[in-house]
């Protein structure tokens, strides 16, 4: 008799399951952006979100949870039911940096599911406009004739241009001082009036001024140039081939989530990123979005490990820890 209850209950709980796998979504997904209200990944979200409730057929509520470099909105959705109703919106940063800088109460690959890659910004080289170099290669035999004379703006310890510039020093064999900001704004005022020499950064808050002529712009660190300055050559053209650095988005649910609910979620990314008015969108944002095949789960389960691999060692090897 026993048996058989259990059985029954086993039946029930599977068609339940089914049920509300097969009426997924009905009611409206939070997705949970580890950052303030106003920034660029607050924007994606914002921007991706209106085209996924097309899909969907259900509202998308963007909750912002700021604080600790993104970890604890992250942490917020690793905690979450793992039923589709809840996602995270992540970077490079909360995805990547956070994890070699803070001590997390969650495992960035192994608490999650991966849905989709959005889309990434490559960074541009910077510098004064009295520095004497006038191309990259000029710029790298500089700093070789000056070591430790020159000085990095940095949007903060372990931010993007923070590490990026440790990277910098390291496959260039250079070496110059860091020196960190509170934000990316402080920085780009110092490299306009010459109070530090080089930036590396992204380029949506430079391009005005590298046009005005009030600073110099050496590489974007891409393999392909940027269609808002076609003029700026890549790192291959400029000469320091393979230097490509990126701040990407991806979305993640908690692990634990059925397979046919992230299809759902990632179909309704998929259709969005294909949406004119959001590439277009994500074009002011001077986002690149992934080409289509890349834009499954398998492929950001690989990216995300291959940028893990990649960035780990060098942030550890730094010495750089959150502040």
């Amino acid at each position: 008799m026993k048996k058989s209850v259990a059985i029954v209950l086993a039946v029930l709980t599977a068609a339940i399951a089914s049920a509300q796998a097969q009426t997924y979504p009905s009611k409206p997904i939070t997705i949970i952006v580890p950052f303030a209200a106003g920034g660029q990944s607050d924007a994606l979200a914002r921007v991706i979100s209106d085209r996924m409730r097309v899909t969907l057929g259900q509202p998308i509520i963007i909750e912002n949870i700021a604080g600790a470099g993104g970890t604890i909105g992250v942490a917020r959705a690793a905690r979450a039911s793992p039923d589709g109703y809840t996602a995270v919106i992540g970077n490079w940063g909360s995805f990547v940096v956070s994890a070699a800088v803070y001590s997390l109460s969650y495992d960035v690959l192994r608490d999650f599911e991966p849905v989709a890659l959005l889309a990434t910004e490559p960074t541009v080289i910077v510098a004064r406009k009295t520095l004497p170099a006038n191309d990259l290669r000029e710029l790298i035999a500089w700093l070789k004739n000056n070591p430790d004379k020159a000085s990095v703006g940095a949007s903060g310890v372990g931010g993007p241009s923070h590490i990026f510039g440790v990277f910098f020093q390291k496959e260039t064999e250079t070496r110059f001082q860091i020196v960190p900001y509170r934000g990316a704004g402080p920085a780009i005022q110092d490299l306009v009036a010459g109070q530090i020499d080089i930036m590396i950064t992204g380029p949506t808050i430079l391009l005005n001024l590298v046009r005005a002529g009030n600073i110099k712009a050496y590489a974007v660190t891409a393999k392909t140039r940027m269609a808002a300055a076609p003029d700026i050559p890549t790192v291959n053209e400029a000469g320091l081939p393979g230097f490509y650095l990126q701040v990407w988005h991806g979305v993640w649910v908690p692990k634990g989530t059925p397979k046919d609910v992230v299809g759902s979620l990632n179909t309704a990314i998929v259709d969005a990123l294909a949406d004119s008015a959001v590439r277009s969108r994500f074009a002011d944002f001077a986002q690149d979005i992934f080409p289509r095949e890349q834009q499954t789960p398998e492929a950001l389960s690989a990216f995300h490990k291959a940028e893990i691999e990649k960035w780990w060692p060098v942030i550890r090897e730094a010495g750089i820890k959150a502040q």
